[in-house]
């Protein structure tokens, strides 16, 4: 799947082949490998009885499949709650992204064993909600409407957190008087992006409170990518679609060079035409992507 459409420039046909440049850092990040851990850990513990993720773990169909085969089930239902309904027994997982209190209470008021792989980001962005809202602070969030890991982070406090993906949403904000403001996020956004809406809330709202919750493997992946990207004809992002991070590589990538990028889940996704005229192509992949999948995309490239 294409993050555009075209081809690179640069190489002429009967050239050499071009040179694949591997983009470092790349692939799982601490909080993924953790979550794996975790739920093959409980999967090879069952002795029988179900164990069940409440989502996807991570945003990764291979990674999904794994698990599959170590035992662990998927209930992908978005909304945590009916997803809840749909699980009688035995162990719940709860994702990376994390969860709402209400949907970890719902899951023990079920009898159900809670087993927590939230990524130690997203808790600790858990704790600075519910703090920031015991104190008094009405939370703007920037995240990703439908993303399970606002939805987590909101559900702290979500009588006092206010979402926001957009510089519209800014303008829309209606926000109580009289009570202190901040401001935090979600961790796999683009830096760059998230900056400019900062920036417009410490606008309309001067007196806010900034927590800029952005991961720092995401940062320094999407440097990575930036940095790598100036110097290669075009990249490619190894990673699902449905993962936040690995869309935001290609976005960086396309805003900040102006190069091509083209974001693919298998090697097969590979379309030869997207490189004519390349000399040298960029890899990287997100956060949630297995090494080996990113090595057979690299390989892939290195027969073009």
């Amino acid at each position: 799947m294409a993050g555009a459409t075209g081809e690179c420039q640069g190489r002429q046909s009967g050239e050499d082949r071009m040179e694949v440049v591997k983009i470092t850092p790349r692939g799982y990040c601490h909080g993924v490998v953790e979550a794996i851990r975790i739920a093959k850990r409980e999967g090879a513990a069952a002795n029988g009885e179900p164990v069940t993720m409440l989502g996807y773990l991570v945003h990764n169909e291979h990674v999904t499949t794994e698990l599959s085969e170590n035992g662990v089930t998927l209930v992908a239902d978005e909304d945590r709650h009916e997803g809840l309904s749909r699980i009688d027994r035995g162990t719940v997982i709860i994702t990376a992204h994390g969860a709402a209190p209400a949907v970890l209470e719902a899951a023990r008021k079920k009898g159900l064993r809670v087993v927590d792989a939230t990524c130690s980001d997203v808790t600790r962005t858990h704790a600075l909600v519910s703090r920031l809202a015991d104190s008094g602070y009405e939370i703007v969030y920037i995240g990703k409407r439908g993303h399970p890991e606002p939805a987590g982070a909101i559900g702290q406090a979500p009588d006092h957190t206010h979402l926001v993906e957009t510089l519209e949403d800014v303008e829309g904000l209606d926000l109580p008087k009289g009570r202190p403001l901040a401001v935090t996020c979600q961790t796999t956004l683009s830096m760059w992006d998230t900056e400019k809406i900062i920036q417009r809330l410490k606008e309309r709202f001067p007196s806010i409170e900034v927590h800029n919750e952005i991961c720092r493997a995401t940062q320094e992946r999407q440097e990575g990518a930036v940095a790598a990207a100036r110097r290669v004809d075009c990249v490619v992002v190894v990673g699902s679609p449905r993962s936040s991070n690995s869309q935001r590589l290609v976005q960086v990538v396309e805003n900040l060079t102006g190069k091509r990028a083209y974001l693919v889940d298998t090697a097969a996704e590979l379309d030869p035409s997207w490189f004519n005229g390349a000399r040298t192509v960029g890899v990287t992949s997100g956060a949630s992507t297995p090494t080996h999948i990113t090595r057979s995309v690299i390989e892939a490239l290195e027969q073009l």
